[in-house]
């Protein structure tokens, strides 16, 4: 038997309509037979083209307030029947069931009502039940029917229809059937998920749409894939396509800018995911100077992020410096013209989303997942540990270099004076590493660490790092606390007058 078919017969009955006129009138000029329901039953009467009601077909009207339309063996019989199956063949002539070569539906938009905020009913409402069946049924039978389940692919059954005089092949047949099982697993991920979104069950299910091939991953040998809406969250106004890298880096400075969103203008540079430079001024243009002071060496092909406008006097400043991407809330026109003076450079507007509840990366033969750290150390969390209690300029620095220290890799230290990032030790094996790091990066930078802060993401096991703290002139320290031999710490620190808060709270970022 060929495995080219012809389009004798089409079930039609979708929630969106646009772009799909034209196929209708496509297949009325090839003489094909179509049935519908409801709303695309209009539809098609309303283009002048004759459309036969399913109800015709099963005997039933559409029962229990629309929930009840197709699911009849009548309809159902027409998409799953094996054309080479001589039982199948003999069963359809002696029930009269009519032959369906290609099924047009779509489901009810569940995601979108539930983002609306709409009442619980609404969303139950939006299961599609005949919908997931009707596909399901005709992407299994993909030998003889085309299946067709979303309104993103019309314009390329338009052309299928078209170039093939009316016929499929099973090529595209098989292709259509992945799509559509591509919408059904998606669709009942997106179901099960509003249903466990306190996580009871321990079931993951993962789903992602519209995935992009990147030009390679982390190395180029290696192949990369993005799955997500990237254009929810930015607009991009200029530039190149970005990396796996890139996205990696611009991921970490959303996460560490949201954390000064309505403060005083802020500007960070960030490389490999970590803080190099960071600032807090009066003026963006201030804080972009005194961020690139932190470490001019890292900021090189690094990428930058403000929590507020970029204006043309801090464009011309970044202009100076080979940087892979820029991101802010908006900028200046004359700003914009400015950045784009580099034609790689890429330009991103952030724009005011929530990001996902829950973080997912791959473990061994699995998964690991876990809640965003969405804590935030404030005054409220601090105990005094020491003696001697922080100036209000000590706890101000103390409280910006812990929101710092939170975004950076573990084991980490920050050092930080007059909310300015001095350096920090990232990713050591060891916390006394990470502040040799810190102050040596301070010190070649030309940074006077007297009566700066040190930020720790995790407790001090041993005295050791605030004694050597000390010695560099550090005078006031932000650690959580919990180590059993913490009272040395304290002990340390009141012996010499370095004041110590504790907040109780441990930041790892691994």
């Amino acid at each position: 038997m060929s495995t080219t078919k012809k389009i004798g017969a089409a079930l039609i009955s979708v929630f969106h309509k646009d772009g799909l006129a034209p196929i209708v009138q496509k297949l009325h000029e090839y003489g094909v037979t179509l049935y519908s329901t409801g709303g695309t039953e209009k539809f098609i009467k309303d283009l002048g083209i004759p459309v036969v009601p399913v109800e015709d077909v099963t005997s039933y009207p559409s029962i229990l307030g629309g929930r009840v339309k197709t699911l009849h063996p009548k309809v159902f019989g027409g998409i799953l029947n094996r054309q080479d199956h001589d039982g199948d063949v003999k069963e359809m002539a002696e029930y009269e069931i009519p032959q369906l070569d290609l099924v047009i539906v779509d489901l009810y938009p569940f995601e979108k009502t539930v983002a609306s905020g709409a009442p619980e009913q609404d969303i139950i409402e939006k299961i599609d039940i005949g919908g997931i069946s009707l596909i399901r049924a005709a992407a299994k039978n993909f030998k003889d029917t085309l299946c067709v389940s979303s309104m993103e692919d019309y314009a390329e059954v338009l052309d299928i229809i078209t170039n093939g005089n009316g016929s499929t092949t099973m090529a595209e047949r098989k292709r259509f059937a992945a799509k559509s099982f591509a919408v059904s697993s998606h669709y009942d991920t997106a179901i099960f998920n509003y249903f466990n979104a306190d996580h009871e069950i321990p079931s993951l299910k993962l789903s992602a749409n519209n995935g992009k091939t990147l030009r390679y991953g982390e190395n180029p040998h290696q192949k990369g894939f993005f799955f997500g809406d990237f254009d929810e969250v930015f607009d991009k106004l200029h530039g190149k396509e970005l990396s796996y890298n890139n996205l990696l880096d611009v991921d970490a400075a959303v996460n560490l800018i949201s954390e000064f969103q309505g403060e005083a203008p802020t500007f960070a540079v960030l490389k490999h995911n970590n803080a190099c430079g960071f600032a807090q001024r009066d003026t963006m243009h201030q804080a972009y100077v005194d961020a690139l002071a932190g470490d001019p060496t890292s900021a090189f092909g690094g990428v930058l992020i403000a929590n507020g406008e970029i204006d043309e006097l801090t464009a011309q400043e970044i202009h100076k410096l080979f940087c892979e991407v820029v991101i802010a809330p908006s900028f200046t026109p004359e700003a914009l013209e400015i950045l784009k003076g580099k034609k790689n450079r890429i330009l991103l507007t952030l724009k005011n989303i929530v990001l996902p509840e829950m973080t997912v990366r791959t473990c061994l033969n699995g998964t690991l997942l876990q809640e965003r750290d969405h804590k935030t150390d404030t005054t409220a969390d601090l105990t005094n540990a020491t003696n001697t209690q922080p100036t209000e300029k000590e706890l101000e620095d103390l409280l910006f270099a812990s929101k710092i220290c939170k975004h950076t890799k573990s084991n980490t230290i920050v050092l930080a004076k007059n909310k300015q990032l001095c350096a920090s030790g990232t990713g050591q094996t060891s916390r006394v590493d990470a502040l040799r790091q810190a102050i040596e990066k301070a010190t070649s930078f030309g940074f006077d660490l007297q009566g700066s802060v040190m930020a720790s993401d995790a407790f001090f096991p041993f005295p050791d790092c605030v004694e050597i703290a000390d010695k560099a002139g550090i005078t006031a320290v932000i650690q959580p606390g919990g180590s059993i031999k913490d009272q040395l710490t304290v002990d340390y620190c009141n012996e010499n007058n370095v004041s110590m808060v504790m907040t109780g709270t441990r930041h790892f970022k691994h």
